[in-house]
């Protein structure tokens, strides 16, 4: 298996070299390349990652360094290599996402088949049954029978709207003619909630609710979601609520919050970056806002800092001011990481609402 994987691994840095040629010069490449993974360090996509890059480094001759750059089920990542310059040292390692997106997002900010010119495969993943020794069912038949018989015990967990495994899942559902269990429609209603911002966000659309609506149905609890998620907050949340409302200050008129929270706030409150989710929502409730901001000063080992954007009039597009930086997002709710420190993001963030409101 392993061997297999670095023949492949060797042969596409091979074509990586070939097809470079004919673009540039025959001494390509003549420094360090980058290869993007738009997931965390240590998962799948990132171990295949950095054996690829392993590989290319001794076939090329020059280092190829892995980067990590995470949010949006790999979007943030993929607009951020479509906008790199095409000279062969940015590449992008993904998997089916992207063919996926564009049916899970409603307006992309790169196209999947136009922006990139793809490579080649590394790897193939398939999906997979597995169980405990002592489950009662010994082959696929015998499974779907049980799943059938005992559907109100059985949970199906994924690893988030969207992703590979939600949407295996979902097929494997139909095709056992099975329906969600309340558990699973609860998790599935959560993570809706939250990413349309209470259904308040512009990816608020029909089909959003009407999947809320059967999401209900199949048993999601709203009150005891709303209650956990947004009516039970944690000390440590408190606290860096309290950090950002001292730092916040408002500008062109009141209609511009900005709020930071430094890496020395998260070390008095106790918490770490995602503590943080949520502080932004009373940055924009501020009266006559349109644009709230919040920076986050993030550990020394990864970017400088994370920023969080929210509108509150249709008339202003967030996601395109964090396109600027290689982020995205929706209309309404967007992000990117920025190594330009509070200050520099403050004026970048300040210096784009102007153009924006005079339709640069």
């Amino acid at each position: 298996m392993r061997r297999g994987l670095e023949a492949a691994l060797a042969a596409v840095a091979v074509g990586i070299a070939t097809w470079s040629g004919g673009a540039m010069s025959q001494g390509y490449p003549t420094r360090t390349v980058t290869l993007v993974v738009p997931f965390a360090a240590g998962g799948p996509t990132d171990v295949v990652a950095r054996s690829l890059a392993a590989s290319m480094t001794r076939t090329l001759g020059q280092a190829v360094v892995v980067e990590n750059k995470l949010g949006a089920g790999g979007t943030i990542a993929a607009n951020s290599v479509a906008k790199a310059s095409p000279d062969g040292y940015t590449i992008f390692i993904h998997h089916n996402g992207m063919a996926t997106a564009t049916a899970l997002y409603r307006k992309l900010p790169f196209n999947p088949l136009t922006d990139f010119e793809y490579i080649g495969q590394v790897a193939d993943v398939p999906m997979t049954l597995l169980a405990r020794r002592d489950f009662p069912a010994d082959n696929l038949r015998e499974f779907a029978s049980y799943v059938k018989a005992n559907k109100e015990k059985i949970n199906l967990a994924n690893a988030g709207l969207g992703a590979v495994s939600h949407l295996c899942g979902t097929l494997l559902q139909q095709a056992l003619g099975v329906e969600l269990t309340p558990a699973i429609a609860e998790a599935l209603y959560t993570a809706l909630v939250t990413d349309t911002g209470r259904f308040q966000y512009s990816n608020t659309t029909p089909k959003a609710l009407r999947l809320a609506a059967s999401l209900i149905e199949a048993g999601a609890d709203v009150t005891r979601v709303f209650q956990g998620v947004y009516e039970s907050v944690e000390f440590a949340k408190l606290k860096l609520l309290g950090s950002a409302l001292r730092h916040a200050t408002i500008h062109e008129g009141g209609r511009v919050v900005i709020a930071h929270l430094t890496r020395e706030d998260f070390a008095a409150a106790g918490a770490e970056e995602p503590f943080s989710e949520g502080v932004i929502d009373h940055l924009r409730a501020v009266e006559g806002t349109e644009l709230a901001a919040l920076i986050r000063e993030l550990p020394p080992d990864g970017a400088d800092c994370k920023v969080s954007l929210r509108a509150s009039i249709d008339t202003l597009d967030v996601s395109a001011i964090a396109r600027q930086s290689g982020g995205g997002g929706h209309r309404q709710a967007a992000g990117f990481s920025s190594a330009l420190g509070v200050d520099g993001i403050r004026a970048f963030v300040l210096d784009a609402y102007r153009r924006s409101v005079a339709g640069g």
